[in-house]
């Protein structure tokens, strides 16, 4: 297996696929002394001291216990830094290669060996580095299984469409010229293809569900929806809501700062994900993570209805002049009304008479009734007034087609919003997710050029251009009103600082930080909750959620990862797959082939239609009955644990020894 990337991610995956595959693995990175992103262990032990200091402070003043997690932090950061960020601290004879390259040449791939790879992952954060990259290792092994990181989804397809479609004819060459087995691969036991996945749209609605109360998570794609939800304990004498299956249960002790947000280092104490009945019973008082929904989801629409493209008519001007637009309307009304009343016109005619006088171009009521007189004065005086009110129309439309390139400002009263930091590859995808929740939002970026920003005119978000960090960036987005603030910058130094900034203005304010390391995050997380136990706090890491995606995408050629959900500080997977050829899932019901822990089968997935004519079902079906047995045919989708999967796909340690 190969590796190449230049951030987290990269370093994550490797871990991933050594640690819980068992795959031998050379990682390709960026010379040490260029600026890359380290492993855990320089990066958390570089900043936890100054982080701590900070941290203490807060707890001093809000709750007085100044040493709640220090020591944890220094120790525990340091340690498993080792094992999380490059894992080279895995069994014997589990070796990590490493290889520094500044570019990613032909001659690179070949001294990493892709012409005798599996498969190979390009996890760089340029998305050209990607596909220039994919191309060439193409050309050195068409049989290559290859995974893709790309921001842009429409391009990926196409690449993806484009790689396979070069296999294909490299494949068919190989067979003309007898150096094949007539399968189409030089090597039938390869069939190479061509995967493109999105850390960002991986961890985008995980993160977005995070930052509000009773939002659920959500897992869609390719035409598949999966709705997860969080339930809280039942009161004495009620009786929890099932759902579909539980598919976790979270830690068992929430008022201790430790327990509420676990890791796979929690013991019996953390989350347990995929329970069998007997756990799910005897864990009383805990609350559960239970399946909603299983669903086809049609593309293209949106829970926003499209809504912030196009401005609104109602955007173009200000309250104050939409007020003052209205009354200058009813004054007009009135003074047809009036006019009809005194002298007996037609109400058109009124309402005609009435404008002409407005706009000061009818002739003088001369001779006329004193009545009709006063009413054309008033006409008058009041097309007087109009005029002001016009003109400001006119300027504030074609200011707000002109600001149309530019950020908007926080409007005034803006409350119940979530502040959402930094508009790069993650933000941006944060900032969509939440706007087809119709959540609103202000946005903070130091960066006028970032990536976001284009996608926050397009949805009409205000945007506070500014170093979070400086006094008075996160007063300008309101975070005094705010219900929730989510940091999300690749810098961890940035987010908890901005965290502890927010928490200093509104102690109860909820707060979802993205931090990279398990350990060091888990000491955070101790040291906010005690100096604040009745706010609600999480943290999250990116390539922690999208490292298993990519893992099961690098080792299983005929199963689709629909996505992962986060449950606490553990992951939890949904993939699709063929029965056939698991012999864990084949010839069994779906009741034995359920593992606690493991994996369970969630839904059978035959296409859309009837009933087929052996009276097998067709389409969709997540209510399968126990009894049903599962057949080489059969498409089935689960959820799974990253080791659960790992062992359906054949390839943890034990299994490869005799391969």
């Amino acid at each position: 297996m190969i590796v190449c990337g230049d951030d987290g991610l990269a370093h994550r995956l490797a871990h991933e696929l050594r640690n819980v595959y068992g795959e031998q693995v050379t990682l390709v990175v960026p010379p040490s002394e260029r600026n890359v992103r380290p492993p855990v262990v320089v990066r958390a032990a570089g900043t936890a001291s100054a982080l701590l200091d900070r941290m203490t402070a807060v707890v001093n003043r809000a709750a007085g216990n100044g040493t709640t997690g220090g020591p944890t932090t220094g120790t525990t950061g340091g340690t498993t830094g080792a094992g999380s960020g490059a894992g080279r601290d895995g069994e014997p004879g589990l070796r990590e290669r490493v290889l520094e390259a500044v570019e990613l040449t032909e001659a690179v791939l070949a001294e990493a060996g892709a012409e005798r790879a599996a498969a190979l992952a390009l996890v760089y954060d340029d998305d050209e580095t990607n596909i220039r990259a994919a191309l060439t290792a193409r050309r050195l092994n068409p049989r290559l299984q290859l995974v893709l990181r790309l921001y842009n989804r429409r391009l990926g397809q196409h690449i993806g469409e484009l790689l396979d479609q070069a296999s294909a004819l490299a494949a068919a060459a190989a067979d003309s010229t007898g150096d094949g087995d007539g399968s189409g691969y030089p090597d039938s036991r390869s069939d190479a293809s061509t995967t493109v996945l999105s850390d960002a749209y991986t961890a985008a609605p995980a993160l977005a569900a995070t930052a509000i109360t009773g939002t659920s998570k959500v897992v869609q794609t390719d035409g598949l929806l999966l709705r997860a939800v969080e339930r809280l304990p039942p009161a004495p004498g009620e009786v929890a809501d099932p759902g579909l299956y539980t598919l976790a249960l979270l830690s068992a002790t929430s008022s201790d700062p430790a327990g509420a947000d676990g890791s796979e280092s929690s013991g019996d104490q953390g989350p347990r994900l995929l329970p069998d009945e007997a756990a799910v019973a005897a864990a009383t008082g805990r609350a559960t993570v239970v399946l909603q929904q299983v669903a086809y989801a049609y593309s293209g629409t949106s829970m926003s209805g499209g809504r912030g493209v196009v401005p609104p008519f109602a955007s173009l001007f200000s309250r104050r002049l939409r007020w003052s637009l209205a009354g200058m309307v009813g004054c007009v009304i009135a003074l047809a009304v009036a006019l009809t009343v005194a002298t007996g016109e037609h109400p058109v005619h009124a309402t005609y008479l009435t404008l002409l006088d407005l706009f000061a171009i009818n002739d003088p009521a001369l001779g006329a009734s004193t009545t009709r007189q006063i009413l054309q004065l008033l006409s008058g005086l009041v097309g007087l007034l109009l005029l002001p009110v016009l003109l400001a129309a006119v300027l504030e439309a074609l200011g707000t087609f002109r600001s149309g390139s530019a950020v908007r400002r926080p409007p005034r009263g803006l409350s119940g919003h979530v502040v959402l930091l930094g508009l790069g590859k993650i933000g941006t995808r944060v900032l969509t997710r939440l706007r087809e929740l119709n959540i609103p939002v202000v946005c903070v970026e130091a960066d006028p050029d970032a990536r976001g920003l284009a996608t926050a005119r397009r949805l009409r978000v205000p945007v506070v251009l500014g170093d979070v960090t400086q006094e008075g960036v996160l007063e300008a987005a309101k975070i005094s009103r705010a219900q929730a603030l989510l940091a999300l910058t690749s810098a961890d130094t940035t987010n908890l600082e901005a965290v502890l900034y927010g928490r200093s203005v509104r102690p109860d304010l909820r707060v979802v930080l993205r931090l990279y390391d398990d350990d060091f995050a888990t000491a955070v997380y101790r040291t906010l909750r005690a100096a604040h136990p009745g706010a609600t706090t999480r943290s999250r890491s990116v390539s922690h959620l999208a490292a298993p995606a990519f893992a099961g995408a690098m080792m299983g050629r005929q199963t689709q990862i629909l996505g992962t959900i986060p449950v606490e500080r553990r992951v939890l997977l949904f993939a699709a797959m063929r029965v056939g050829g698991h012999a864990q899932l084949e010839g069994l019901t779906v009741g034995e082939a359920f593992r606690a822990g493991a994996w369970r089968v969630l839904a059978l997935d035959t296409g859309a239609g009837a009933v087929g004519a052996d009276g097998r079902p067709s389409g969709l079906v997540w209510d399968l009955p126990a009894t049903y047995v599962l057949r080489a045919e059969d498409r089935v989708v689960l959820a799974a644990t990253r080791r659960g999967l790992a062992e359906l796909l054949g390839r943890r340690r034990g299994e490869r020894a005799g391969a």
